[in-house]
């Protein structure tokens, strides 16, 4: 694993460009931050499930730092979600809600986290690694003149000195790095879907919601959306599926997946697929998981043909049982799975699905 630490400035000569020619300020004093802040991604009428799990992780290194958790509510008609909020862990609600915010844009989203951030001064602040959080938290970050870590599939506290450690897939998913925000605050990361553990709901739970007003220079736009298109991609949610047949490379053409997708249709499962398997064309995009992929926490996953890979497993070390299936008994992907089989996978799998319909026919399903 690689631990870099960074002041998140880059030494130049004394004619460089200076941060506020860019409209950055200078970095908040870590002496006068505290809490840990969420951004809580609203769409569609719903709280995107990225931000119950970022609640999840939050609570612990809020209660790690001693320190209470907010979470920053911005859209329109967003009812009760402030309320299921505070359920999944969250002790302050910032609710911005205005007609003008139903749909997403940088510039409006933006300018008002940047100002609740530069009053309240939070520490920490989360978001998910969401087309919505990759498209406007780094510049979110870069006026606030702080660091970002983003794709991070791990967070804790550091004792020593209480600094966030942000690890994430780097070098191309060949190793693991742990970053830190040495002199700036607050420490940035978007964590990616998935990955982190949602408290249950506490309808009990007492939180504040406090209502913020947003000013018409924060929601000034430089972009008017006309429409909204629900991409087709949509149509394939592997992320939330409970049972997932996964294939790699060891299918050896697009034809091989006509057995992932049989295996997958006798369990009620979803298909997903490598990066190698899409480079090679043999399936869509939307079925890849791994760091440039989707990330997966199925209750089962079986991986086919799938060497294991750290570019891979970064998008489905969290499912409850890893099965693998690889003629190499030598192939990474045995050391994180709870069963596997060692053979031809165009032999085992052709005999499980058959196992599994004669089950299926015995209990009448």
């Amino acid at each position: 694993m690689l631990t870099t630490e960074t002041d998140q400035g880059i030494a130049c000569d004394g004619d460089a460009i200076k941060s506020e020619e860019l409209g950055r300020n200078a970095p908040l004093d870590p002496a006068s931050c505290s809490g840990v802040w969420v951004f809580s991604e609203f769409r569609r009428g719903a709280l995107a499930s990225v931000s119950l799990e970022l609640l999840g992780i939050g609570r612990k290194l809020a209660d790690s730092r001693k320190v209470s958790l907010s979470a920053v509510l911005i859209g329109s008609e967003t009812g009760e979600a402030a309320g299921q909020l505070i359920g999944h862990g969250a002790d302050i609600v910032y609710r911005v809600d205005d007609p003008s915010l139903a749909n997403f844009t940088d510039d409006a989203y933006g300018a008002i986290l940047t100002a609740l951030i530069r009053e309240h001064k939070p520490e920490i602040v989360l978001a998910g690694a969401t087309a919505i959080g990759r498209s406007f938290i780094p510049a979110v970050a870069n006026i606030l003149n702080t660091g970002l870590t983003g794709d991070c599939t791990e967070l804790s506290i550091r004792e020593e000195d209480g600094a966030l450690l942000q690890t994430k897939p780097a070098f191309g998913g060949n190793i693991m790095a742990t970053i830190v925000c040495l002199h700036s605050r607050p420490q940035m990361s978007t964590v990616r879907p998935k990955v982190m553990t949602p408290l249950a709901f506490d309808g009990n739970r007492q939180g504040q919601i406090i209502e913020v007003t947003p000013s018409a220079a924060q929601l000034a736009s430089r972009v008017r959306v006309l429409e909204l298109v629900v991409s087709e991609q949509d149509d394939v949610n592997i992320q939330d599926a409970s049972i997932i047949v996964a294939g790699g490379r060891g299918l050896d053409s697009a034809q091989g997946f006509t057995l992932i997708h049989k295996l997958a249709d006798s369990l009620g499962g979803s298909v997903a697929a490598t990066r190698a398997s899409v480079d090679a064309g043999w399936i869509g995009y939307p079925h890849q998981v791994g760091q440039t992929g989707k990330t997966v926490a199925p209750q089962l996953y079986i991986a086919c043909g799938i060497s294991g890979a750290l570019q891979h497993t970064a998008g489905m070390q969290s499912a409850e049982t890893i099965v693998a299936i690889n003629r190499d008994k030598n192939a990474p992907i045995f050391g994180m799975a709870d069963y596997g089989l060692v053979g031809d996978l165009f032999e085992i799998v052709p005999k499980l699905i058959t196992r599994i319909m004669e089950k299926r026919k015995l209990w009448g399903k």
